[in-house]
C-alpha cells in the first residue's frame, strides 16, 4: 500500500462525507437563518424556537435525500472493499 493510494482513499472518504452531509447541513443553515431573521424581526428571544424547525427540516431532508445518500455510501464502500486486494499488493 503506497502513500499515494492511502491519500487517494482518504481524499475520496472526505469527498463522500462532504457530499452526504451537505444536504442536511444546508437545510439546517437555511432554516437557522430564517428563524434568526424571524426572531430579530419579532424580538422573540426563545432559544428552543430554532430547534424544532431544524429537526423537522433535517428529518424531511433525510426522507427525500436518504436513498441518494445511501447509494453514494454503498457505492463508495463497494469500491473501497473491491480495491483492498489491489492496494494490498
Amino acid at each position: 500500500m503506497t502513500p499515494d493510494s492511502v491519500m487517494m482513499l482518504g481524499r475520496q472518504a472526505i469527498e463522500v462525507t462532504l457530499l452526504v452531509s451537505a444536504p442536511m447541513l444546508l437545510v439546517a443553515l437555511v432554516i437557522g437563518l430564517l428563524v434568526s431573521i424571524f426572531q430579530a424581526a419579532t424580538q422573540i428571544n426563545e432559544t428552543t424556537l430554532s430547534f424544532i424547525p431544524k429537526l423537522v427540516g433535517i428529518f424531511v431532508t433525510l426522507i427525500i435525500a436518504g436513498p441518494w445518500m445511501l447509494t453514494i455510501l454503498t457505492d463508495y464502500m463497494r469500491q473501497a472493499f473491491t480495491s483492498i486486494a489491489t492496494m494490498a499488493g
